[in-house]
């Protein structure tokens, strides 16, 4: 889900609540929607058009009031429909909005169906509405603590109730939220851009926080419901400070972001199934034999790992092609082949003009991974999956990749679904892997601190290299990419079985080495290659799961991964090669989200 609009005013918000919705359409959206406190009644309108449109349907149904919630949303799989947009209301008494996504809503559904609770949508974000309500006791702000004690997962959220007017009560756990500060009047949104123009005092919630927002009070207490203190940021609309909050630069804003971002590119994927891809995916998955992938840079790492997954779990052949080589050299055509293309933008010219290319040679199936639903990769193929990193300014990719291999691991569970290859069994097991993410990336971002001390090492050095194994590899060519691109120390990823056919050579004590070493099957192979490394005097860092019985001794230095993730682990270890790329990038001083001679999106060959 896209954006959170709130408001708690002695004046008709109305007009606030839209235009911040407005503001927030860059994120992108399939439906959105407003919630008011009217003359003791809760009133809502919903559109699955624009949000000019839901302006049309609320001057016309003459909507004004002093307290209330709006949303923007874009759904990840089915048609997007009304019933399914937010706010969501509970038994005509709370109205609710949500960003993220609820890991053990099935269990919640189930107890709530018990005690009578009829639901009325698809999506996880009602189970949050119909447990506050199960669970309201007169007061909406102790009842919010209550309920998200039983929450597993990542949200924000905003809600009020309709016996207790002039109150809106937010949380937030994995994704962001923020408090606008007024006079006689408070304020929650997504980010600080959607109140420009209303406030420019903000609040930039914390994990855990609950806040209580009324006329003349704002109160936040944490996690454990202490009373906490939060700074109140000034904030000037449209600068670069209302979209970069806490952070020094966009790039550690987006490495932080993306719990957020992949849960909302989660959202709603309740079960796995073709259709997640569009309404005829299901017919062309069964007939392909092959998958064709397209893609330039770290798009095209992304396609590497997806190789790995595909021809594993779906057994299907899968070949990844550099976009810009593809379109030039004479290959093989394979009309049954499914024709996967990856883009951030979507208008990256090269991955364009080879699609274009394939489709004239017969190749007809095709399919996007995209973060902007309007581009023209998104028009030019007949399937489609929206990732929801939302918008990345940082030149070098982070959310955007890590979101990219989320959609592409959905990939390869519908395609071996359609191909009879996915049990129920196994189906449950990786969708209760894949809600888990955002929790243990978050747990993943907090060994910041030990990489910063990495990144001081790392200033002083001219080059690198970085080493992985299996699904891995593609997660060593990342980190090397991302630590070239911006911190301009020349860094090369290999197979590490490749250590003794030539990088070898390389090696010395001035060589640092990064190794990325989950504990999976390949680990005792990679124990004997950080052997060889040492052996020449090479310093190893090592980024290792907890249980990889790797110990840190001299010249080897050890950072472990709170835990193993299966075939996920390659999200979990892309996110540390991220921190220490901007660490260094910023004990050298060097430009961290304009680095020289790159841009953001290559829309030219």
């Amino acid at each position: 889900m896209c954006g959170i609009v709130g408001a708690v005013a002695q004046r008709n918000i109305t007009p606030i609540l839209l235009e911040g919705l407005k503001r927030l359409e860059y994120r992108g959206y399939d439906s959105c929607g407003i919630a008011l406190h009217i003359d003791g009644k809760l009133q809502r309108s919903r559109s699955t058009s624009r949000v000019a449109e839901l302006e049309k349907q609320v001057e016309s149904a003459h909507l004004a009031g002093f307290t209330g919630i709006a949303h923007t949303r874009w759904a990840t799989h089915g048609a997007p429909a009304s019933h399914n947009a937010h706010p969501h209301f509970s038994r005509e008494r709370i109205a609710l909005v949500h960003n993220g996504i609820i890991e053990n809503h099935d269990e919640l559904r189930a107890e709530l169906k018990a005690a009578g609770y009829v639901f009325e949508s698809q999506t996880d974000t009602e189970v949050i509405a119909h447990l506050i309500d199960h669970l309201y006791n007169g007061d909406l702000f102790d009842t919010v603590q209550l309920a998200v004690k039983r929450l597993t997962g990542a949200y924000a959220i905003a809600v009020f109730c309709r016996d207790e007017p002039h109150r809106v009560v937010g949380a937030r756990q994995g994704s962001p939220l923020i408090v606008g500060v007024g006079q006689g009047e408070n304020f929650l949104a997504s980010d600080a851009m959607a109140l420009a123009g209303t406030t420019d005092q903000i609040i930039y919630l914390e994990e855990g926080d609950v806040v209580d927002l009324q006329l003349q009070r704002c109160w936040i207490v944490d996690r454990t419901g202490k009373a906490a203190q939060r700074e109140v940021r000034t904030v000037h609309a449209h600068t670069g400070a209302a979209e970069l909050g806490p952070y020094r630069h966009y790039m550690q804003k987006e490495i932080f972001e993306q719990p957020r971002a992949i849960a909302d590119t989660l959202e709603g994927v309740t079960c796995i199934m073709p259709e997640l891809f569009g309404d005829d995916a299901f017919r062309v998955f069964q007939q392909i034999d092959s998958v064709l992938i397209l893609a330039c840079g770290t798009s095209y790492y992304a396609g590497l790992t997806a190789k790995y997954w595909i021809e594993s779990v779906a057994k299907v052949p899968v070949n990844v092609e550099i976009a810009s080589e593809y379109r030039y050299r004479d290959s093989v055509p394979n009309p049954n082949a499914l024709v996967v293309t990856i883009s951030q933008s979507g208008e990256t010219a090269d991955t364009l003009a080879a699609l274009k290319h394939a489709r004239a040679l017969g190749m007809l199936h095709t399919l996007t991974i995209c973060n902007v639903a309007t581009s023209a990769m998104v028009r030019e193929c007949a399937l489609a999956y929206i990732t929801r990193a939302g918008v990345e300014v940082g030149v070098a990719s982070t959310k955007a990749f890590t979101t990219q291999l989320t959609a592409l691991f959905l990939l390869t569970l519908a395609l071996a679904q359609s191909k009879g290859r996915l049990s129920d069994q196994q189906e449950a097991a990786h969708l209760k892997a894949m809600r888990h993410l955002p929790a243990a990336v978050t747990a993943v971002l907090a060994l910041e601190p030990q990489i910063i001390a990495w990144a001081d090492d790392f200033a002083r050095k001219e080059n690198a290299l970085f080493l992985g194994r299996g699904l891995h590899y593609p997660i060593a060519l990342e980190g090397a990419l991302k630590l070239k691109e911006i911190s301009y120390i020349h860094a090369e990823a290999y197979p590490a079985g490749e250590l003794k056919h030539g990088p070898l050579a390389l090696v010395t004590e001035e060589m640092p080495v990064v190794t990325v070493a989950p504990n999976d099957a390949l680990i005792e192979k990679l124990k004997s290659n950080m052997h060889e490394v040492r052996a020449r005097g090479g310093q190893l860092y090592v980024f290792a799961d907890a249980d990889s019985r790797i110990a840190p001794s001299e010249g080897i230095h050890v950072i472990r991964l709170p835990e193993h993730y299966g075939l996920l682990s390659p999200i979990l270890h892309t996110v540390p090669l991220q921190l220490l790329a901007y660490h260094t990038a910023l004990a050298r001083g060097t430009d961290v989200d304009k680095p020289r001679n790159l841009a953001k999106s290559v829309t030219v060959e």
